[in-house]
């Protein structure tokens, strides 16, 4: 059986690795709190939608197909919870058998039948959910999921195992036959159903053909019990094996439908504390990844709108046809933010979820990656430069065309001169092997220069400032400028300026957005 909630046409792979670039991105992105809003304290929940947030699918139609589900989810959010639920009790209730897993074919087969019966109990658990509530469902996704449910679990399928685990408790006794090998040893053990009914009148009385033998053995004969026992074991060997494969295959079962609803249930949870904020959550539009896309409004850092208590600013883009996106502005603008909020919005929606916004819709990338400045750390052991041009080494081995790459403040451990340098040979570069940039910078020689070369082809956006120095954090498009106005900063946390200094271009800073 498969469940077919994540993908049309195969499982989810629990046990697929993370990509290699995960620790930067779930840093960067601060990915950590999104999930854990969507784990509600549930570990399983997290690690689950962290390998399905990271593993993006690449094709619009297995988005939109993703997206139907949740749509699904979201519209009956108390049935995907109840299965949820019967999932986990079902494989709970398999802790209580742990002579399952023994060496012994008679310990093999009384756990895997007991395991068998508990899990009967949850199938039919999960048929009734089906019987009650499959025709309430209209995505593709669940439809199916339900039909093989009704199909694969029908009445027949009940009757028959329910006979099968009658028979395998063996209430009168174990019916086998053997032959004799050469040295009068017993070969070719078969299990035979039991008998049905009681023996003829004429077998009982002692008259005529016998179809069957007994013996006994005397209790204190342990040699003579313990070879009993070991014929008893090879004829329910195969038996006791067949019977443990079905519990695994069962087992496997849950397991799966345990895996894919899990990443619902976490979007439904992470969903009731949107609401609870009252924060706008849509159902992006994918398309393609030629030409490059993007349009939105409202636009959130899901992550930073979960921590605060108060409002989140959104922004509103529009960079259709512009594979690079140059972001200048104030410090401590909002410049940061957004660019997480783009990356965010882009893995949210190549796992089929909702974004935070009020409308979303951008080309699917191959991967998301960034680079951004890092803070200082004693235990480097060369400048920062150094090792950013290293994690830039690195990242560039696993990029590709059509990729999603974000730059905040990169290659500014250095004076403006150089670290413009190095940043328009990186994008110049990335831009050449049709790869999306977005590059947050301070460095108005980098931002000028393709101001210059490329305007075209490039959207320019900043942060904006009031009069009075204030952030309204939110973006524009507009013309970098050579100040990123580090005055404010410095204004706010106790220091002094006089009016001269105030009104000229602050230097070329070094604060972060």
């Amino acid at each position: 059986m498969k469940a077919h909630l994540l993908y049309a046409d195969r499982d989810f792979d629990v046990d697929a690795t993370l990509p290699p670039h995960h620790g930067d991105l779930e840093q960067d992105l601060d990915l950590g709190t999104l999930l854990g809003a969507m784990a509600n304290g549930d570990k399983f929940i997290f690690d689950v939608s962290r390998k399905v947030l990271l593993a993006s699918l690449g094709n619009p139609e297995e988005i939109r197909y993703r997206q139907q589900v949740l749509l699904d989810c979201m519209s009956h959010p108390d049935v995907i919870r109840e299965m949820y639920a019967l999932v986990v009790t079902a494989l709970s209730d398999k802790r209580a058998f742990f002579s399952y897993r023994s060496s012994s074919p008679h310990l093999i087969l009384h756990g895997a039948v007991q395991q068998l019966g508990a899990f009967v109990v949850r199938l039919r658990q999960l048929r009734k959910i089906a019987d009650d509530h499959a025709a309430e469902f209209s995505s593709l996704g669940m439809r199916t999921f339900f039909r093989i449910i009704e199909t694969d679990l029908d009445d027949g399928y009940f009757a028959t195992l329910d006979a099968h685990l009658d028979q395998l408790h063996f209430r009168s006794g174990e019916l086998m036959s053997a032959r004799l090998d050469r040295d009068n040893s017993g070969i070719d053990y078969v299990l035979h159903a039991p008998r049905a009914g009681r023996a003829r009148w004429k077998e009982r009385l002692g008259l005529g053909p016998r179809t069957s033998y007994t013996f006994s053995v005397h209790p204190r004969d342990e040699a003579g019990s313990q070879e009993l026992s070991d014929i008893t074991s090879r004829g329910l060997n195969l038996v006791a094996n067949a019977a443990a494969q079905a519990a695994d295959h069962i087992e496997s079962y849950f397991m799966m439908l345990r895996a894919e609803l899990a990443f619902y249930v976490g979007c439904l949870n992470l969903h009731d504390l949107l609401a609870e904020k009252a924060l706008p959550t849509t159902l992006p539009e994918p398309s393609t990844p030629e030409p490059f896309g993007l349009v939105c409004s409202g636009l959130c850092d899901v992550s930073l709108a979960l921590q605060l208590a108060g409002h989140v600013v959104g922004n509103d883009v529009e960079a259709d046809g512009t594979p690079l996106v140059i972001i200048t502005g104030a410090n401590s603008g909002g410049k940061s933010t957004f660019l997480r909020s783009v990356g965010t919005a882009q893995l949210m929606m190549q796992c089929g979820m909702f974004v935070v916004a009020d409308s979303f819709r951008a080309s699917v990338s191959t991967g998301v990656f960034t680079h951004f400045i890092r803070e200082e750390d004693a235990t480097m052991r060369s400048g920062r430069l150094d090792e950013e041009l290293r994690r830039m080494d690195a990242l560039a081995t696993q990029l590709s065309s059509h990729c999603l790459v974000l730059f905040n403040e990169s290659f500014a451990a250095t004076n403006e001169r150089e670290g413009s340098e190095i940043g328009r040979q990186v994008v110049h570069a990335l831009l050449e092997a049709h790869v999306r940039i977005f590059f947050v910078t301070h460095q108005f020689d980098l931002a000028d220069s393709f101001k210059r070369e490329s305007a075209s082809s490039t959207l320019f956006l900043r942060a904006e400032r009031g009069p009075d120095g204030r952030r309204s954090y939110k973006l524009v498009v507009a013309d970098p400028l050579p100040t990123s106005y580090g005055a404010d900063v410095y204004r706010r946390i106790g220091g002094w300026l006089n009016e001269r200094d105030e009104d000229a271009p602050a230097p070329r800073e070094t604060a972060r957005a």
